[in-house]
Order: C-alpha cells, then sequence, then structure tokens
C-alpha cells in the first residue's frame, strides 16, 4: 500500500516561519520514471493502470525560507512539477538555481522547460562541471539556452564549495560514472546546523577513490545510488554496461555501521524493476530491516 495524501500533506506543508533551511525530495526513480517508457511487464502493469503510483525521476529541492530562495539538484524531465513544488513553498515562479550532476538524460534534460517555448527564464544560475558546461555550450537545443540567456552557466571545481547564501555551502564531489558526454558529480550541502550528501549516479564503489563509510560518519543524510537493488532485475542485459552499485553491495559495505549511522542512508534513483519503489516489498523490508532508508517523494529534512 501506498501513502499518497501522506505525501500530498508533507509536500504541500507550509513553512509557519520556518528559517532553517530544508531540503525536500521531489522525485526517486531513475532517469526514465516510474513506470518505465514501453514497459509492459509485472514491474510497470500497476503503475501504468494506477496514476497515483507514478514515481518522478530522482531529484532534491533546497529551500531556505530565511531569504526566500530555493534550488534543485539535477534539472529532470519531471522539472515543471518539481519546479512547482518549491514555488508553492517560496511564492516564486522560478528557482534561484540548478546544480547538474551529469549529462545522463534524468539529470538535464528538464532544462528544455527553461527556453523560449516554455517559460522563457532570464538568466537562470545552472551550475556544472567543465565538460558539463562545455556540452550545453556546444551542443543544440541547450545551447540556444545560454545564447538567449535563459540560463547563466556557473563554473563549479570538484572539491571547491558554492556559497549560495551565507548558511549553505554546496560543494562538488567528482565520482566515476559513464561519462560520455560529462563529468559526473555528486554533491556535499551543508546547511545552517547539518549536511546532507547527494550522490544519485556512480559506478561501484570500488571504483571510487573516495570513502562512502567515511562520508556518511560524517554528514547527517546521505542519498545515495539505489538503481538496481541486485542483479537479477534485468534478465539478458549486460550489467557491466551499467555498473552501478547494487543496493545489497551497499549494504553490505555499510553493514559495521552502528545504527544511528546507517539510519542516516537514504537510498535513492531506483530503476523501474527496482522492487524498493513498492513501499511493500520484500526488498523495502529488507533494507528497511537492515536499519537503512529509503527516499520517498516529499520527506523533509532540516538544514
Amino acid at each position: 500500500m501506498r501513502f499518497p495524501f501522506l505525501f500530498i500533506f508533507l509536500f504541500a506543508l507550509p513553512l509557519y516561519g520556518q528559517q532553517a533551511p530544508f531540503i525536500q525530495v521531489l522525485g526517486t526513480a531513475q532517469d526514465a520514471g516510474y513506470p518505465h517508457a514501453g514497459c509492459t511487464k509485472t514491474c510497470c502493469e500497476r503503475a501504468w493502470a494506477d496514476g497515483a503510483m507514478h514515481e518522478p525521476v530522482s531529484c532534491l529541492g533546497l529551500v531556505d525560507p530565511a531569504s526566500g530562495q530555493s534550488w534543485l539538484f539535477d534539472a529532470t524531465p519531471d522539472l515543471p512539477a518539481q519546479m512547482m513544488a518549491l514555488q508553492e513553498l517560496t511564492g516564486k515562479n522560478t528557482v534561484d538555481g540548478i546544480f547538474l550532476t551529469h549529462a545522463h538524460i534524468g539529470h538535464y534534460t528538464g532544462l528544455m522547460y527553461l527556453g523560449r517555448e516554455v517559460m522563457g527564464t532570464h538568466q537562470i544560475p545552472v551550475y556544472a562541471m567543465p565538460r558539463m558546461e562545455a556540452f550545453l555550450k556546444t551542443n543544440g537545443p541547450w545551447s540556444q539556452l545560454v545564447t538567449l540567456e535563459n540560463i547563466a552557466l556557473r563554473p563549479i571545481t570538484a572539491g571547491s564549495k558554492v556559497e549560495v547564501t551565507e548558511s549553505i555551502q554546496v560543494t562538488p564531489i567528482l565520482v566515476p560514472h559513464r561519462d560520455e558526454y560529462s563529468e559526473t558529480v555528486g554533491y556535499l550541502i551543508k546547511g545552517a546546523s547539518k549536511t546532507a550528501l547527494f550522490i544519485p549516479d556512480i559506478d561501484k564503489w570500488e571504483r571510487w577513490d573516495g570513502s562512502l563509510v567515511q562520508l556518511i560518519r560524517e554528514v547527517d543524510w546521505a542519498f545515495i545510488d539505489a538503481t538496481f537493488f541486485d542483479g537479477d532485475e534485468l534478465p539478458g542485459r549486460d550489467m557491466s554496461e551499467i555498473p552501478h552499485p547494487f543496493v545489497i553491495e551497499s549494504m553490505a559495505l555499510l553493514s559495521r555501521l552502528p545504527d544511528d549511522q546507517k539510519s542516516r542512508v537514504y537510498f535513492i534513483h531506483m530503476n523501474h524493476s527496482n522492487p524498493m519503489l513498492d513501499p511493500q516489498s520484500d526488498a523495502t523490508k529488507k533494507v528497511l530491516e537492515s536499519g537503512f532508508q529509503i527516499a520517498r517523494k516529499g520527506m523533509r529534512f532540516g538544514m
């Protein structure tokens, strides 16, 4: 059973004078959303029939009530609804910036809604790593967003902090992934009192020169890649072509953490084949019983 009314309530919850920044989960699915285009298998069959089961693409919103500002982490194909969710919280018809992780379709193509055919925005800051910035500048239709000043590219560097307000800092973290068109980053988001980690896409953890275990110890919330629960979800597919860490591998890696640190981990970016999309599945129960969490749309985290 899903809880759409609870999520709607959380989504629309007014700020009531709240001043501390917070993160709101705006979507939890892999790039293509849920249900998945062209999928008529059991994993998507019910979702096609029941619109309440649809899940937007993985995205976080960051809101600073004190300044009335908001930011998106990734520009997904579901950007209109995700931006509207933040508009309802801030009263502003646009966001104050977008932080891109990489150039795969679920993470940047929502920029199209900022163009002249839709919103026709003016100089929305878009934070991008060097290859990501070059990709947007030199490939249409994205280059038109730049030349028409619908967006204003803001170069960022791995490991260098971006101070978006006096109380909020965002730091890109370089991670290994299928970098055909751009590099890939996650983000450390530091608020007034809390810090969050966002890594929706990464290749196997052992291919990274960073330490997930150490980062979990240092942050308050960690939203990490949960594309596949295990290796049995895509029969006949060469999983080496899409070498995301399986959720069962991530749990094994983090298994020795104390319970209070395990509970900081929220799995996000779930493929349509991932049974964790169903809150009542055995996979969901296994994750929760192991001490970890699963991100759900509408969840809010004080920063």
